[in-house]
């Protein structure tokens, strides 16, 4: 993605509003918001109906986009992004919260399965395909016998929140060496 007339889509997912910022489901607009930070810029409405932010990221042009829709109606704005911006799909990268990680772990993949994320589901659909970059934050497995929808939509916990800046740092970290290194370099760092 390095090549200088390309362009890196990178889409952070979450639902929109205060009541949901601080929520496990929210990683990846945390992780979009490090990045618009890296970039020098802010969010600002878009068409599309999602905030974007255009830029340069580790020397890479970037689009970084937060559906202003609900996680699970978020394949709307995401393919609209794709078709204003033109970006090929090798280039479109979505971080998202992944239940069947530990919390804090990142791992990345092209494709695959949604593993029940309404999020990803939505997006696939969209778009006709499953064949897409996805950056994986870990946020663990629900107590109990809770029920994951719950506790998605559950802040993090005092514990989690304090380690929470040093993670946003090293997702972002994922993501620049993603657009600049590729996937199989970027893996081997962070998996």
């Amino acid at each position: 993605m390095n090549n200088p007339d390309s362009v890196a889509l990178i889409v952070g997912l979450g639902n929109p509003g205060p009541r949901y910022e601080l929520t496990r489901h929210n990683i990846g607009f945390l992780v979009a918001d490090e990045l618009a930070d890296r970039i020098g810029g802010k969010f600002r409405a878009h068409k599309a109906g999602a905030e974007v932010v255009e830029g340069r990221l580790a020397g890479v042009r970037a689009v970084l986009v937060k559906p202003r829709s609900f996680m699970n109606l978020s394949g709307g704005p995401v393919a609209g992004a794709v078709k204003f911006y033109k970006v090929p799909l090798e280039s479109l990268v979505v971080i998202h919260d992944e239940l069947d990680l530990p919390y804090g772990t990142i791992r990345l993949k092209r494709g695959g399965g949604e593993n029940g994320h309404n999020g990803l589901r939505s997006i696939s659909k969209s778009l006709g395909t499953r064949d897409y970059l996805r950056v994986r934050f870990g946020i663990d497995r629900p107590p109990g016998r809770m029920d994951p929808a719950d506790y998605v939509l559950k802040d993090f916990s005092g514990a989690e929140r304090k380690e929470l800046p040093y993670f946003v740092d090293r997702c972002a970290d994922a993501v620049e060496s993603l657009i600049t290194k590729g996937l199989e370099a970027t893996q081997n760092v962070f998996h």
